[in-house]
């Protein structure tokens, strides 16, 4: 056994059928981790899963909307039902803002969509999964992960994106917070904060040469994120080698934020 063997630990990814979250989903269940993939699309859930069929780890699938409270209360239970436990939870669910509308036009529903989704769907999938990982630390198994994509939204100035990225800027402050809170469970709260990653909800401004011609020049890597890139922070987060790292905010940006 190895620092980076998930032998018989279980994530849930939520968000994990497509994207980083497959990204995240395909390096966890080729570590060995039990994984669930949970995701409002069952077609789209069978098939990320799919391409994990025949490795070590096992995979199961949940439709869940991590906007309500209770679909993610149900998926949580039925994943300890089939599992008996929960290790890490991955709250990567979420919507993006578009770019498309000014501030001053912004409106209600769009802003509360937008919080539901991405905040407080967080909300829902990490005190559902504390709740289990601090009741069985109080047993004497203290181990839980809980790990969130945020954004580069959170550090920069994104126009036409305010809803989008106060968000992402909320979910690093309760990393932080639940980081210092859960500690005494042996539990960890991290985010990882992604660059330009090709996946859908990147695909329209990626297509775009104009967009690509002004950010490519400022990416050191010369070339835009993959789902895949994402998996090495995610089996070293899952760990046991990251049990003393909590708190922090990772960029995975290839040099975007240094040039």
């Amino acid at each position: 056994m190895t620092i980076f063997d998930l032998s018989g630990r279980v994530a849930v990814i939520t968000g994990g059928n497509g994207g980083i979250g497959l990204g995240i989903a395909q390096a966890l269940a080729s570590s060995g981790c039990n994984i669930s993939i949970w995701g409002r699309n069952a077609e789209k859930n069978q098939s990320a899963a799919g391409t994990m069929a025949g490795g070590p780890g096992q995979v199961d699938t949940r439709i869940c909307d991590v906007a309500d409270a209770a679909s993610v209360n149900d998926a949580m239970k039925a994943v300890l039902d089939r599992y008996g436990r929960v290790d890490g939870c991955f709250a990567n669910a979420g919507i993006g803002g578009g770019g498309r509308r000014a501030f001053i036009d912004r409106t209600e529903d769009e802003w509360r969509k937008m919080f539901a989704t991405n905040l407080d769907g967080v909300f829902h999938v990490f005190q559902a999964a504390a709740r289990h990982m601090t009741e069985r630390a109080a047993s004497g198994d203290r181990f839980g992960r809980l790990v969130a994509t945020s954004s580069l939204a959170a550090l920069f100035g994104t126009a036409r994106n305010e809803h989008y990225a106060a968000t992402k800027a909320a979910i690093n402050a309760l990393c932080r917070a639940l980081a210092v809170e859960l500690a005494r469970h042996g539990v960890t709260a991290n985010a990882i904060l992604p660059g330009w990653i090709r996946s859908d909800m990147t695909a329209r401004v990626l297509a775009d040469e104009k967009f690509v011609g002004a950010v490519m020049p400022r990416i050191p890597m010369r070339r835009f994120g993959e789902p895949g890139d994402f998996g090495g922070i995610a089996v070293y987060l899952m760990s046991a080698a990251s049990s003393y790292h909590t708190a922090d905010c990772f960029v995975i940006d290839g040099g975007y934020t240094a040039f």
